[in-house]
C-alpha cells in the first residue's frame, strides 16, 4: 500500500515548513525562450558604426586566423589545432567587452578570443606546437593560461574574481567554455561558488552542438544551458552566438554588471563548430553534411557583412583591404611557425617548486649527463 492509498490520503496536503519562502524570485534570472539577436532588427540601427566596424575586421582576421593555424597543423608545424571557425562572433566579442584591468580565462579552444585581446598570434599557439604550457606571460595581457582540462579555468576565474573584490579591485573575470565543460564538476563548483560569493565573473558557454562527438541532447535534458542558471541564483541569458553585436551587447551588460556589484550571469551562445573538433577528429562519422551547410549559411562574417554593406558601412574596397590585412597577418604568423623554435631541454625542470624536490634535482642530473653525452660522445 502506497502512501497514496492510506486512508484520507486524498485530502492530505503538505504545509510548506514555517516561513519558506524562496530565497530569489526564479523569474528575472530565466533566459528568453530565443536567443537574442541584432543583425536583420531595428536594434542593429543604435550600435556605433566603429563599434561594428571593428567587430567585422576582427572576425574577418579570425577567420583567417583559424585557417593558416589549421594548415600549419596538417604541415606540421603544430600538434594539433582546435579551430573556432564558425564561433568567431563569440571570440571577438569576448575579448572586446573586457576593459584592459580585467582578465580573460580561455579554453583550449579559444586562442582566437586571445589574440583578439591582443595576444602575439603566434605565443598564442605555443602550447599547440608543444613547446610550452603557456608561451607568454598571463599577466601582461590578463589572460590565463589556455586550459586544456575540460572546465577547469572556471573555478580559477571565480577565484580572482572574488580576490579581486575583497581587495576592493574594479576587476571583472571571463570565463569561456564550451558546452562539453558543462557536464563537468568544476562547472557545477564555480557557478555554485561565484552565486554564493556574488564574484564578478561572467560565463560563457559556446554551444556549438558537440562534446567532440557526443551531441547536447546527450549531455542534457535542460531546455537550454542558460536555463542552468537559475538553479545556482543567478541571471541566465540566451543569445545568438554568430551574431556578432548581439554577443557583445549581452557580454557588456553582464561585465557592466558584475562590475558594479551585481554578481555573476551565465551566457549561453548558440553557435556551431564548422570544423572537426581537431585535426585528430573526423566529424563525418558523427554528423552529416547538411546540417554543416545549414550552419554555413548562418556565417558570422557573412551575416555582419552583409548587415554593413546594406547600411552603407562597408563598400568593395573596404572588405578588399580588409582581407587584405587579414592576409598579411597570416602570413607573418606562417612565417614565423615555419622557423624551428631553440628549445632547451633543461627547461623540463623549471619553474616547477621555487626549490626543487630531490627527485627532479636526480632528474635533471640524469638527463644532463644524456645531453652532454650526445654531445661528447667520447
Amino acid at each position: 500500500m502506497t502512501v497514496q492509498e492510506l486512508p484520507g490520503a486524498a485530502a492530505y496536503r503538505p504545509a510548506p515548513p514555517p516561513e519558506w519562502k524562496p530565497r530569489t524570485d526564479p523569474a528575472p534570472l530565466l533566459p528568453d525562450a530565443e536567443p537574442y539577436r541584432v543583425l536583420g532588427t531595428d536594434t542593429a540601427d543604435g550600435f556605433a558604426p566603429e563599434l561594428l566596424r571593428r567587430l567585422y575586421t576582427e572576425l574577418v582576421r579570425g577567420r583567417r586566423y583559424n585557417a593558416q593555424a589549421t594548415a600549419l597543423t596538417k604541415q606540421g608545424r603544430l600538434a594539433v589545432y582546435p579551430s573556432s571557425t564558425g564561433q568567431e562572433a563569440c571570440e571577438v566579442a569576448a575579448a572586446l567587452v573586457l576593459e584592459e584591468r580585467d582578465w580573460l580565462f580561455p579554453s583550449y579552444r579559444d586562442t582566437l578570443a586571445c589574440v583578439a585581446r591582443g595576444l602575439d598570434p603566434a605565443e598564442a599557439l605555443t602550447l599547440l606546437r608543444g613547446d610550452w604550457h603557456t608561451g607568454y606571460d598571463p599577466r601582461e595581457r590578463r589572460i590565463a593560461p589556455l586550459s586544456t582540462p575540460l572546465a577547469t579555468q572556471l573555478p580559477h576565474a571565480v577565484g580572482l574574481a572574488h580576490a579581486a573584490r575583497l581587495k576592493g579591485d574594479d576587476v571583472v573575470a571571463l570565463a569561456m567554455v564550451g558546452d562539453g565543460g558543462t557536464s563537468e564538476g568544476d562547472f557545477h563548483e564555480a557557478l555554485n561558488f561565484a552565486a554564493v560569493w556574488q564574484a564578478p565573473v561572467v560565463f560563457l558557454v559556446q554551444n556549438n552542438g558537440f562534446a567532440i562527438s557526443v551531441p547536447l541532447a546527450k549531455q542534457t535534458a535542460a531546455p537550454s544551458l542558460a536555463h542552468k542558471a537559475v538553479g545556482y541564483g543567478i541571471p541566465g541569458r540566451l543569445v545568438d552566438g554568430n551574431d556578432a553585436p548581439a554577443v557583445h551587447q549581452v557580454l557588456s551588460e553582464a561585465v557592466a554588471r558584475a562590475r558594479r556589484g551585481g554578481g555573476p550571469t551565465l551566457v549561453e551562445a548558440v553557435t556551431y563548430r564548422i570544423e572537426a573538433h581537431t585535426n585528430a577528429d573526423d566529424a563525418t562519422r558523427y554528423r552529416g553534411d547538411g546540417e554543416v551547410a545549414a550552419w554555413r549559411e548562418h556565417d558570422p562574417v557573412q551575416l555582419l557583412e552583409r548587415e554593413l554593406t546594406g547600411r552603407g558601412l562597408l563598400d568593395e574596397e573596404g572588405v578588399r583591404e580588409t582581407a587584405e590585412q587579414a592576409e598579411a597577418m597570416a602570413a607573418r604568423l606562417r612565417d614565423r611557425m615555419n622557423a624551428d623554435p631553440e628549445l632547451d631541454p633543461m627547461e623540463l625542470f623549471r619553474h616547477v617548486y621555487t626549490e626543487p624536490t630531490p627527485q627532479l634535482l636526480e632528474q635533471a642530473a640524469q638527463l644532463r649527463a644524456e645531453l652532454d653525452a650526445e654531445e661528447d660522445p667520447r
